[in-house]
């Protein structure tokens, strides 16, 4: 079966939305189908057979039949499973509104694709480095096992918001959102 007629048996499949919430991609086991052509870039552009996805109500539809199982990613739908190419995360931070101040502040964020998610237990704020640099690659948790980059703009805001805390005796720089502090590294000194 060619990508092509793939992505469109795949597309007939996943089931219309119905106002109430994500299809339920985690109870979903069917058999593994192979690969597709579909990539999604580090700035969470959407690709198939190396063509953006321009169509962002298309965009959206995969985004929500996406799952992460391990390090491998797949678009599920009740009766298939496809293998699809994520460079970094699935989705980019790309807005952030802040509501309060201090431990009591509330960081909300807007996805690529309009997902919206507050940071805080469960959806915990990580820092690491990009891979092979020293360029910060900050995340928030979305769903399930599914990250969003956090878009260097909003990554900015964040640190114009941090503040020190000390931690194990060492002072760090870092944000709160729903009582949860989430550092983002250690203070320079």
């Amino acid at each position: 079966m060619t990508d092509s007629a793939k992505a469109g048996n795949l597309l007939a499949q996943i089931p219309k939305a119905d106002g109430k919430g994500l299809p339920p991609v985690h109870l979903w086991n069917p058999d593994f189908c192979g690969d597709i052509d579909m990539r999604i870039a580090r700035d969470g552009t959407w690709y198939y057979l190396g063509t953006p996805i321009g169509r962002k109500p298309m965009v959206k539809l995969f985004s929500s039949i996406i799952r992460r199982d391990g390090d491998d990613y797949f678009l599920i739908t009740p009766v298939e499973k496809v293998g699809i190419k994520v460079d970094d995360a699935p989705f980019v931070a790309v807005t952030l509104a802040v509501e309060g101040q201090g431990a009591e502040q509330v960081l909300r964020f807007t996805t690529n694709v309009e997902d919206e998610v507050v940071a805080g237990s469960e959806h915990p704020l990580r820092f690491a480095l990009a891979e092979g640099t020293d360029e910060p690659a900050p995340y928030v948790h979305v769903r399930s096992n599914l990250e969003a980059l956090i878009h260097r703009n909003v990554f900015y805001q964040l640190v114009d918001l941090a503040v020190s805390r000390e931690i194990d005796g060492q002072s760090w720089l870092g944000v709160y959102s729903r009582g949860e502090f989430f550092p983002i590294g250690p203070e320079p000194v």
